[in-house]
């Protein structure tokens, strides 16, 4: 009997109503035959609730004792869950990390995923009862102690579970119905995807989608687990919920997609994001050690850095920009400031008022001239360029962020996205 594993976010659990809802969805799939695994998030809202207490309780809080306190809104909603199961008539028994067990490493607050011994669930499942999961935590096996994933750590939490138990695939269900094309709310003609790469869907996630964990999708891609995105707040007894081709977006290997369509689209999508800032060192001795001297303290620092862009040399000197999250603009300066007699450079400039703007596409591999075209279509519309990264099968563009609409409606249109 095929296996299939279910996530529920946040919004899908906000109260008791919506968890009877995802009982129905849990049922339906139980009477179609699966074995069924089940992993939920906090109800909405919980976590940053259970996080604020420990902040207030303590500024410098244990971050041993905070992962014991934000992992217990998981707790909460598994059991509830299950008795909601139980009501219904369906066999359900809650879990926890620490029980299965779901084994990570020792950095609490944004631990990773070592091990799954998927025999206890397996064991569960093939008895029939439905195991419902905490989703978000594991245990560090050398401490015993409960560890979190860091945010959107039960998407990564539900494709792991997947993998160990060999499932058909795992069903992220959300409060929208699938992947688009751009973020609706800024192009109204955006459209959902029926399929996409597990390569365009990390692409995607990791340059402003935030349908899923970036964690999650490289997880997914590494163990071919057959992700499918759709929404937790359609009826679960409509017609299109009994098919993966009707009600989401499936996010599987670039073979699969192929086999489906005569030819690939050049793109896919259009990602963008806000939260970014753009840091500029002027007249930089050009000679080796000068980039590790710039970026080694920056990554002890434990700051990202993501678009990077020197120029050509002149006279013995170059300018670096690049860019971080803008929550980290001040310190990453303060880090370049702290550096200066090492780098040696003239002057440090930076701008928050960015945005990264993405063009993603397994089709750009093999098809000339889209960057091209995305240049000339936004220089017609005044947009200018403050640096641009590519890659093989995406384009990444820094603009102001007052230009940041205007450059993705344009470029949806541009990719023939509308349609």
């Amino acid at each position: 009997m095929a296996r299939l594993v279910m996530k529920f976010g946040g919004t899908s659990v906000a109260n008791l109503e919506r968890i009877r809802n995802v009982a129905r969805h849990v049922k339906r799939e139980v009477e179609a035959g699966y074995q069924v695994a089940v992993v939920v998030s906090a109800m909405s809202g919980k976590t940053n609730e259970l996080v604020g207490w420990c902040k207030e309780a303590a500024p410098l809080y244990d971050a041993r004792e905070y992962d014991a306190v934000v992992a217990s809104g998981e707790q909460v909603t598994s059991g509830l869950l299950a008795i909601a199961l139980q009501e219904m008539g369906v066999p359900a028994r809650s879990w926890q990390g620490w029980q299965i067990p779901i084994l990570t490493d020792d950095a609490h607050g944004s631990a990773r995923i070592l091990e799954i011994d998927g025999a206890v669930l397996g064991a569960a499942v093939d008895s029939g009862e439905v195991a419902v999961i905490a989703g978000f935590q594991g245990m560090h096996g050398a401490s015993g102690r409960i560890t979190t994933l860091g945010r959107g750590g039960s998407d990564t939490s539900a494709v792991a579970v997947a993998a160990a138990l060999g499932a058909e695939r795992c069903d992220i269900y959300t409060d929208v119905d699938g992947v688009y094309t751009t973020d609706p709310r800024v192009v109204p003609k955006a459209r959902r995807l029926d399929r996409i790469a597990f390569e365009e869907m990390l692409e995607m996630a990791s340059l402003g989608a935030k349908v899923l964990q970036v964690r999650s999708v490289e997880l997914a891609m590494v163990h071919n687990v057959r992700t499918f995105v759709r929404s937790s707040l359609v009826d679960p007894g409509a017609p299109e919920m009994a098919h993966v081709e009707t009600a989401g977006t499936l996010i599987c290997d670039e073979e699969e997609i192929v086999a489906n369509q005569m030819e690939s689209q050049v793109v896919t999508g259009i990602a963008f994001a806000k939260d970014e800032a753009q840091v500029s060192i002027r007249r930089v001795a050009d000679k080796p050690g000068i980039a590790a001297a710039v970026f080694g303290p920056l990554a002890e620092a434990h700051i990202n850095v993501d678009m990077i862009v020197q120029n050509v040399s002149a006279d013995g000197f170059t300018d670096i920009t690049f860019t971080v999250p803008s929550a980290d603009f001040e310190r990453a300066k303060a880090v370049l400031e702290g550096a200066r007699a090492q780098v040696g450079y003239q002057a440090l400039e930076g701008a928050m008022e960015v945005t990264k703007v993405s063009v993603i596409g397994i089709g750009m591999r093999s098809h000339a001239g889209v960057a091209a075209k995305a240049f000339e279509a936004l220089a017609g519309k005044g947009i200018n360029i403050r640096a641009i990264t590519t890659s093989e099968i995406k384009i990444s563009i820094l603009i102001d962020a007052a230009y940041t609409e205007l450059a993705v409606r344009t470029l949806h249109s541009l990719y023939g996205l509308d349609s």
